[in-house]
C-alpha cells in the first residue's frame, strides 16, 4: 500500500494537537485546522488507532491518552441509582474532587459494555445531562436494572476514598461481587 506523505505529516500534526489539549478536541475543530474535511479526521483517526495510538472517542471530541502526561490515581466503583439520581451521582463525584472516565455495565448476554465520559466538573455533569434529555437517550445502567461501574480519576487515594465515602453515604454505591 502506497502513502501518501501529506497524509502522514497531517496525521503527525493531528497526533501534536491532540497531545497538547488539555480537553477532548471535536472532529470538526481537527478538521478545520488542519484544512480537510471530518471525514478525513475520522479516517485518520482509523489509521492512527490501527498503529497503536490509543485515541479515545467522547462524546465531546477526542482524546490522546498517554500514561506519561498522567500522575493520577485511579479507581472502578460500581454503583447503583435510578436514572433521576444520575445528575447527583455525578455531582457528587466532581465536587469530592474526582474526574469521571467512562461507565460501563457487565450485560449478561452481551459483557461488558463501555462508553468513555470525561467528566471533569458540575458544568461537564451539565452538558452531559443537557446531551442525554436533548437526544431522548436512555442510560447504560437500564440494561442492568441501575447497576454499572464508573473509572475514576483523582490526584490521590484519599480523594478517592472520599468519594467512595460519600457515594456510600447516599446509598449509591455497590460493594458487593
Amino acid at each position: 500500500m502506497k502513502t501518501n506523505p501529506d497524509g502522514e505529516a497531517r496525521r503527525e500534526q493531528l497526533l501534536q494537537i491532540l497531545y497538547h489539549a488539555s480537553q477532548p478536541v471535536s472532529g470538526t475543530e481537527l478538521s478545520g485546522k488542519l484544512g480537510v474535511s471530518r471525514q478525513v479526521i475520522v479516517q485518520d483517526i482509523a489509521l492512527l488507532r490501527a498503529i497503536d495510538k490509543n485515541i479515545l472517542s467522547t462524546n465531546k471530541g477526542y482524546i490522546l491518552y498517554h500514561q506519561e502526561k498522567s500522575s493520577k490515581v485511579r479507581r472502578t466503583v460500581k454503583v447503583f441509582h435510578t436514572d433521576d439520581q444520575i445528575t447527583d451521582e455525578l455531582y457528587t463525584i466532581v465536587d469530592e474532587g474526582g474526574r469521571v472516565l467512562d461507565v460501563f455495565v457487565e450485560h449478561e448476554i452481551y459483557g461488558q459494555i463501555m462508553v468513555d465520559l470525561i467528566i471533569n466538573n458540575r458544568a461537564d455533569v451539565n452538558a452531559f445531562m443537557e446531551k442525554v434529555k436533548k437526544n431522548h437517550t436512555k442510560s447504560l445502567n437500564e440494561l442492568t436494572n441501575g447497576v454499572h461501574f464508573h473509572t475514576l480519576e483523582a490526584d490521590s487515594e484519599q480523594i478517592l476514598d472520599r468519594i467512595e465515602i460519600a457515594l456510600d453515604q447516599k446509598g449509591y454505591l455497590r460493594r458487593d461481587s
